[in-house]
């Protein structure tokens, strides 16, 4: 291996690490998992004046992109659902608690199968995948993470106008 091979390998290790940091989200501000973590089910629907949703429909939309992302990164087949109607629900609640739950550990399994593609040393992180236009392992990690980060701090803002505090 030369030594230019060497650095860049060493680079790519480099920027897969802090691509699992900043998908975990706990670097400048508060985790996906921190935002939801004890709100109260009677607020998970509340859509307060002027908000055009509640923090069910949030954290639906993030299950949501952060599927049509994964998918679109490991399959070629993939069909992203139609914008914007197939990326938010009009439910402002969700129906049961287990609706909740489930998609909340949708997300956990999500991003868990997300940055095993980035832990898979074959993957290129640079090389335009193959069925995009551009897009790179790279660029989807950031955009998972930057989408995630713009709601998570909506939910933190919509639990505070709400009289419940995250974190």
């Amino acid at each position: 291996m030369t030594d230019s091979t060497s650095s860049l390998a060493a680079a790519t290790t480099a920027v897969r690490a802090h691509l699992l940091e900043l998908l975990e989200g706990r670097q400048a501000h508060l985790s996906f998992d921190a935002a939801v973590e004890g709100l109260p089910a009677a607020l998970r629907g509340v859509q307060p004046a002027h908000v055009p949703y509640s923090i069910w429909q949030l954290v639906d939309h993030i299950r949501t992109a952060q599927w049509d992302i994964l998918e679109f990164s490991r399959d070629a087949a993939h069909q992203s659902p139609p914008w914007p109607a197939g990326y938010w629900t009009l439910d402002a609640a969700p129906a049961t608690d287990a609706a909740w739950d489930g998609a909340l550990a949708q997300i956990a399994r999500y991003r868990a199968a997300f940055e095993a593609l980035l832990h898979d040393p074959a993957r290129d992180l640079y090389a335009p995948l193959a069925h995009g236009d551009g897009q790179t392992l790279l660029r989807e990690a950031l955009l998972i993470a930057d989408h995630t980060a713009y709601h998570v701090g909506q939910i933190v803002l919509l639990r505070r106008l709400l009289g419940a505090p995250a974190g």
